[in-house]
């Protein structure tokens, strides 16, 4: 059975949170959206637009494409400077620009 375009994003969302060590409250920050958007998107209560996957692709420093693709695309193009390290918390996160802050 395949995954419906927005299962992929929910779950490409939610695997690079996963990935980077972030919450969905600092997901939240950098899209200036409250928390309670993000969890609404993630529940499948809400959709993410093709705009919203646009900023969490340039929040991550992923193309939007390799967002839609799923979560093993993803996570796969996600810069190394991006994931987290075992034992240590999340890596920081990168400006609209591509550097850390």
């Amino acid at each position: 059975m395949r995954m419906t375009l927005d299962e992929r994003v929910r779950s490409a969302v939610a695997a690079l949170l996963y990935a980077t060590g972030e919450s969905q409250t600092e997901l939240a920050a950098a899209l200036g959206v409250s928390q309670a958007q993000v969890s609404r998107r993630q529940s499948g209560t809400a959709a993410w637009s093709l705009a919203d996957c646009d900023a969490v692709a340039a929040h991550y420093g992923i193309d939007p494409l390799d967002l839609l693709a799923g979560p093993t695309r993803a996570t796969e193009t996600l810069p190394a400077q991006r994931r987290r390290v075992a034992g240590r918390g999340p890596r920081p996160a990168a400006t609209r620009d591509g550097r850390a802050r």
